[in-house]
């Protein structure tokens, strides 16, 4: 895990220099990180982006106690494990991962309302989508059986035209991360999921 630690430390200098308290955190690879719009798609929830680049769902897992520390969140929106299936991982380890995920949020901040984000169906890893539907359908039914407090936010099938591939404009020239169109699509669908009382507060 030691490649990750330069961008730790940037996330824990980051706490240190907020102005803010956070009400929303979203976490994960660069799909997070990258998320330019993100303070401006959501507001008015006083987001913070803890996104880190090529993160798995086992750095994750990993960091997640020392980027967490001293922040206080009313809800967590997550995006991992894409890379980890990218890194040759099977759907049944990114599983194991997302349920130690679990175990380490209920620790640190109870059963505060959490939203993952399903793997997206990116042009540049189509060779394994097979794999993101397997692992997406574990995580989902995990979720829906046995974390109340968690919703699964499903948005590879918005991702797909109606032949079943991915919609270019929603990706960037490598195939794997967002455009601003597909920026777009996950503040939609993160926003339809999120209850007034999280918007609004």
């Amino acid at each position: 895990m030691i490649w990750y630690e330069e961008d730790v430390k940037q996330l824990e200098i980051k706490r240190t220099k907020l102005d803010y308290v956070p009400r929303v955190i979203f976490y994960g690879s660069s799909s997070i990180r990258l998320w330019n719009t993100l303070d401006a798609d959501f507001d008015d929830m006083q987001p913070v982006n803890l996104g880190f680049g090529g993160s798995t769902l086992a750095a994750c897992v990993w960091f997640f106690e020392r980027i967490m520390h001293s922040y206080n969140p009313e809800s967590i929106v997550v995006y991992a494990g894409d890379n980890d299936l990218g890194d040759g991982r099977n759907p049944e380890e990114v599983f194991i991962f997302f349920k130690q995920l679990t175990v380490e949020v209920e620790r640190l901040f109870g059963n505060i309302p959490c939203y993952y984000i399903s793997l997206k169906p990116s042009l540049a890893r189509w060779p394994i989508v097979e794999k993101y539907r397997y692992t997406n359908s574990l995580i989902e039914n995990e979720i829906i059986h046995r974390h109340k407090n968690w919703q699964f936010i499903n948005i590879f099938n918005q991702m797909i035209d109606a032949s079943g591939k991915p919609i270019r404009e929603y990706y960037d020239k490598d195939g794997l991360h967002l455009s601003s169109a597909g920026y777009a699509l996950w503040k939609n669908a993160v926003l339809q999921r999120m209850p007034q009382s999280i918007k609004l507060a």
